[in-house]
């Protein structure tokens, strides 16, 4: 063999050790991937049992991880999947449909999350008598001051109710 055909062939083997070794760094980073956790939800609908026609609200209670701070622009949107159940007056709701108060602290505003968000609907005329379960996501601009970055994330939630077939009055 000779000089250059080793010096080839030692080339060739250091290359798929380094392959090798990117390949297993990779794994291992979507492995060891965290989710952030920013924003907790705690989702119900209130009230739990509905009868057709009745108004309620599904009540969001949304905490943030200490240090962070969700923004009030890019939009803050709530979506909610369809339901056969629920009535809602739209698909998607932005912090300024809802009311949600928005505070300011070092020039940056931020949503105060003191108090639940509530998103209104009616239960439909045709809604099947049972348990249901109303789904939906909170897309959100996370920032942290302190560390100097912001991160547009989601969050799922869910809640259980009941219907009766019952009308109300």
């Amino acid at each position: 063999m000779t000089r250059s055909s080793s010096r080839f062939i030692i080339k060739k083997e250091m290359k798929k050790v380094a392959l090798i070794i990117t390949m297993v760094c990779l794994v291992l980073s979507f492995l060891t991937a965290e989710k952030y956790d920013l924003l907790e939800i705690n989702a119900n609908i209130k009230p739990k049992r509905l009868s057709r026609g009745q108004e309620g609200n599904v009540e969001l209670k949304l905490s943030v991880k200490e240090g962070i701070f969700i923004s009030s622009q890019p939009s803050f949107i709530i979506e909610i999947d369809p339901s056969d159940t629920l009535a809602f007056s739209k698909d998607f709701f932005t912090a300024s449909d809802l009311d949600i108060k928005v505070r300011e602290q070092d020039g940056k505003e931020y949503l105060d999350f003191s108090d639940p968000v509530l998103v209104p609907f009616t239960v439909k005329p045709e809604a099947e008598r049972g348990n249901h379960i109303l789904r939906g996501k909170v897309k959100y601009f996370a920032c942290s001051l302190e560390e100097g970055w912001c991160l547009k994330d989601k969050e799922e939630f869910s809640a259980t109710f009941y219907t009766s077939i019952r009308e109300t009055d």
